[in-house]
């Protein structure tokens, strides 16, 4: 399959499980349905990809000296997303996180009691870019997570 079909695939699944997760009631089938067929299926299809490009089955990139791909510069890891396939597997993981993300943000502010027009900008932020829209609920949970934190009784 050629790598901008599998990126678009992957992308157009993320969408939907997004899509699911903001718009939809939230219950426990439908936090699972995103759990194992959004974050789970990415996390699968990353591990996969990211091994067949490693071993040189796929898209072979030189792995080791410098300039070539790696994880220690950012030549490396530039060689490792000089490629479409390195490309669309790179995006694969950050669909998986972000998603990951979007789902803890989604359960935590359910359990926090904040309404669902109070989640879906949070949402939408971490789904377009994830670390700020997470470090946005961070701010905008604080307060109530304190508030909902009890002081605890050491027993000497």
């Amino acid at each position: 399959m050629p790598w901008d079909t599998i990126f678009a695939v992957a992308n157009g699944w993320a969408l939907l499980l997004w899509l699911i997760l903001i718009a939809l009631p939230r219950t426990t089938l439908s936090q699972t349905f995103v759990f194992y067929a959004g974050v789970g299926l990415l996390c699968c299809a990353y591990v996969l990809l990211f091994g067949l490009l490693l071993s040189g089955a796929v898209d072979p990139v030189r792995v080791g000296e410098a300039g070539e791909a790696s994880f220690t510069s950012i030549a490396g890891v530039r060689s490792l997303f000089a490629s479409d396939a390195g490309a669309t597997i790179g995006w694969i993981h950050y669909l998986a996180l972000d998603l990951f993300a979007g789902l803890w943000i989604a359960k935590d502010a359910d359990h926090k009691g904040f309404s669902r027009l109070v989640q879906a900008p949070v949402l939408l932020l971490t789904f377009m870019a994830g670390p700020a829209g997470l470090l946005l609920w961070f701010l905008i949970r604080e307060r109530r997570a304190r508030a909902g934190a009890r002081p605890r009784r050491v027993n000497l």
